[in-house]
């Protein structure tokens, strides 16, 4: 299956609309020619639908035409400037260059789209292990401190369902989530886990949030940004003396940021460095780990725990030796 097939936007004919279905029967059978041949006779009929744009971009890049695959892309961000299929990330990686960031559209339609199912993909055929091992190493962090592991407000940048909070839980006394997907927001608010979640742009969240945390996670989310400097900064503004920001990225041999043929970021160990001294945060964490499988092969990542320079502030000490409330007792709020 291509990999947005599940993102098909209707035509608004349905009989339109059933030949992308045929095109896809057609194409899973192998047969290519007539795929191609379907999606340009239904585009000369509607030369307006965007999936059919789409489809036959990727058909075309799958049988090495790359000139018209990347036409079709290019007509694509055309019709939808938003870019909600993600057609400029294709052409980037056809034309050889580094893309503008990844569209917000792109990644909101997409978990979206897949909010019901992500949580069992992820566990079940991807075994993944990202929240555990980021809680793991936050432990390890603090007891190297010779401080207890406990928060007195905790972020969860890029929520999701709310796997990370349900690990993080039982250590904070005040944890919020924000996620840029309304569907991965409303299965995180079912858990019950949350004191506070909200829909948003991490780093415009970032940017009008007021209070600070002592904690910020980001469990697999970096690999939608293209570049971890206003990230990083931004978080760096709301972390208190002493406070740690720990995240999961997939990396890759270089130093850089590359664009892997899963459409998601792969950020080098160099450019993790440079961004954690940009922000003026302190390596306490940067280790090779792999937080999922896929094709039965172990994703090449890192794990990293960044803290901001100086000592818990005198408010924070007091108030994080409070009890630390349950994750029975939190309660959602939109």
């Amino acid at each position: 299956m291509l990999a947005n097939a599940s993102l098909s936007l209707s035509s608004g004919d349905f009989s339109l609309d059933r030949r992308v279905d045929w095109a896809r029967g057609l194409l899973a059978r192998g047969d290519t020619a007539s795929t191609i041949d379907l999606l340009r006779e239904t585009i000369e009929t509607a030369p307006g639908f965007l999936a059919a744009w789409f489809m036959l971009g990727e058909v075309l890049e799958r049988t090495g035409e790359r000139d018209e695959a990347i036409g079709a892309y290019r007509r694509v961000v055309t019709l939808d400037p938003e870019d909600k299929l993600g057609a400029s990330l294709r052409l980037a990686r056809l034309e050889k260059r580094k893309p503008e960031g990844m569209p917000p559209a792109y990644v909101r339609m997409l978990f979206d789209q897949n909010a019901s199912r992500f949580e069992n993909d992820l566990l079940q055929r991807l075994s993944y292990r990202g929240p555990q091992m980021l809680r793991a190493a936050v432990e390890r962090t603090a007891k190297a401190r010779k401080k207890r592991a406990r928060f007195l407000r905790v972020l969860d940048l890029g929520c999701g369902t709310g796997l990370m909070g349900a690990e993080i839980r039982e250590l904070a006394n005040d944890l919020s989530g924000v996620d840029l997907s309304p569907g991965m927001i409303s299965q995180a608010q079912a858990k019950e886990i949350y004191d506070r979640v909200a829909v948003g742009d991490l780093v415009e969240f970032l940017d009008e949030e007021e209070g600070d945390f002592d904690l910020v996670l980001a469990a697999d989310v970096f690999t939608y940004l293209d570049d971890l400097h206003p990230v990083l900064a931004a978080v760096r503004e709301h972390l208190v003396p002493g406070g740690l920001v720990a995240f999961t990225i997939e990396t890759h041999r270089g130093g850089g940021v590359v664009l892997h043929e899963a459409l998601r970021f792969a950020h080098g160990e160099k450019h993790v460095r440079e961004a954690a001294k940009a922000a003026r945060l302190d390596v306490a964490v940067l280790e090779r780990a792999s937080t999922r499988t896929e094709k039965g092969k172990p994703v090449p990542g890192l794990l990293a725990v960044l803290s901001r320079r100086g000592a818990q502030s005198r408010r924070n000490t007091r108030l994080a030796s409070r009890p630390v409330r349950s994750a029975s007792s939190a309660v959602p709020r939109p």
